[in-house]
Order: C-alpha cells, then sequence, then structure tokens
C-alpha cells in the first residue's frame, strides 16, 4: 500500500503522513512534529529488518538472541561512525486511520522518493527524515581517498526496497541529470542531497597546482575540492549549504568566520 503524505510549508516544510491501519513509518530521532492520539510510538535500536523490527526473527533460543544483538550493535556503530542518530522511532495506527507528522531540522525543502526495488538511493548525512518500515535505512562508505579529498560524503545515508522515504535538504532543491549535460556535472560538495543508484559520486581537485588553481582555492569560497557526478539517474541538489549558513550565522553575531579571502583561509574558530 503506498504511503499517503503531503509535503506542505515553504520556508520550512513539513512531512504530513497519513497512515492506514497496519502501515508503519518510522523516522530519525529527533524529526518527529505530531501525531494522533490513536497513532503508537516507539523507540528502537534497530533499523527495518533489524535486529528488533521482526519478533522472533533470527531463530530461537540464545543463538538468535545472540544474532539479534549483534545485528543491532552493527547498525548502532555504523550510524554512530556516521555521526546519526542512535535510535530511530516508529509510528503505528490503531484502530483506524492515523495521521504523524515529520520535519527537518534547517530551513528548506523536502521530498519523497519512491523506491520500487531496482535502484537504491544515496543521500547526506542528515538528509534523511522518515520512511515507511519497508524502506530499509543503511550507511554506505564512499573510497577512503574520496571521503579524504573532499571533505564530505565519505559516509553517505542508503535506502534500499520498496516504499516511500522522505528526506530534507537547505534552501531551494534542484532536480538534475547528469546525462543531459554531457553526462557529467561538477557541484560544490556541501549542494550534494541525494542521488539515484547507478550515478557515480567522486571529488577532484578545482584547477591545477598551479597559480589560477591556488586563486581558486584561496579566493573562491570553494576549497580545494568540487563534487562530480557522472551518470545516467536523478540528483537532487540544494541550494544552502550548512557551512554557509554556519557562516553567515557567525558573522551576524559579529565575527566573520569566513575570514578575508574565504576558501581554504576560512577560520571556524567559536
Amino acid at each position: 500500500m503506498t504511503l499517503q503524505q503531503e509535503i506542505v510549508g515553504n520556508a520550512m516544510q513539513m512531512a504530513v503522513v497519513n497512515l492506514h491501519p497496519g502501515q508503519t513509518v518510522y523516522c530519525e530521532a529527533g524529526k518527529f512534529l505530531f501525531k494522533t492520539t490513536n497513532v503508537t510510538m516507539e523507540t528502537r535500536l534497530s533499523g527495518p529488518n533489524g535486529g528488533g523490527q521482526q519478533q522472533g526473527g533470527g531463530g530461537g533460543g540464545m543463538g538468535g538472541m545472540l544474532r539479534q544483538a549483534m545485528g543491532t550493535a552493527m547498525q548502532v556503530g555504523q550510524r554512530m561512525l556516521a555521526g546519526e542518530s542512535l535510535a530511530f522511532q516508529y509510528f503505528s495506527a490503531q484502530g483506524g486511520e492515523g495521521t504523524v507528522g515529520f520535519a527537518g531540522v534547517l530551513p528548506g525543502e523536502m521530498r519523497a522518493l519512491e523506491l520500487n526495488g531496482t535502484r537504491a538511493w544515496f543521500a547526506e548525512k542528515d538528509a534523511f527524515v522518515a520512511a515507511e518500515s519497508t524502506v530499509e535505512f543503511g550507511i554506505a562508505f564512499q573510497g577512503g581517498r574520496t571521503g579524504m579529498s573532499g571533505g564530505e560524503g565519505f559516509i553517505l545515508e542508503k535506502f534500499t526496497g520498496h516504499g516511500t522515504v522522505i528526506i530534507a535538504g537547505a534552501g531551494n532543491f534542484i532536480d538534475l541529470n547528469p546525462a543531459d549535460f554531457g553526462g557529467r556535472i561538477e557541484v560544490d560538495t556541501g549542494c550534494v542531497v541525494a542521488f539515484e543508484e547507478g550515478i557515480q559520486y567522486g571529488v577532484q581537485r578545482v584547477g591545477g597546482l598551479n597559480r589560477q588553481g591556488l586563486m581558486n582555492a584561496v579566493f573562491g569560497g570553494e576549497g580545494l575540492s568540487l563534487a562530480t557526478l557522472e551518470g545516467n539517474g536523478r540528483v537532487i541538489l540544494q541550494s544552502l549549504t550548512i557551512e554557509s549558513l554556519a557562516n553567515a550565522l557567525k558573522k551576524a553575531q559579529g565575527g566573520d568566520k569566513q575570514g578575508p579571502t574565504g576558501g581554504m583561509f576560512s577560520t571556524h574558530a567559536g
């Protein structure tokens, strides 16, 4: 059964989900807004299809309990490494239809993605808001070289299975397909929200180690790297990066943490 949801609002959107009896939706801790009284809420350490999702799963006895505990511990460890919340909150309607609302943590848009089991979706950290219990949340690790050189995108959220997953970002969204632009686009590393499986994600240096490359890094405000997205598939970008928002707030408080030149000379001291 398709998840009935509506994304409402402008500058700070929220998702209002209508649950049928038997439907379950889960969110990252801290993304819940409101619910009707007939919607139950349960907090678990395990994700969908994980140790605590299926009663009696993983076999009986001590062996099954141990496998269940180890699976949950691995999930929690991955989320800790990714900087995600340790727990998920699960919502189910009892005795009729119910309503539950969710929101992101930054001013910006939300998007509902429909998974049909053929393609996974990848998203930047903190993009996940909520999903049906038929959607599995995981952590994907980009190559060490990519992550270390880019500063962002080393650890991504991964969504597989069937159903609806709701993501959020900062500012406004734009949907692009690299295939429409010669097969490749280059973007600020902080602007990537999500992309379909089949898109090749990487990080490249801005220019060479020459005069113009150094000018780009020092005065261009982009640092030394850009994200690259190649292939044929859907890409979602955001117009506001968390770093630029943080710098604007710090500047408004009386301290320009961007520095006189920006880029690699930016300072982030509190």
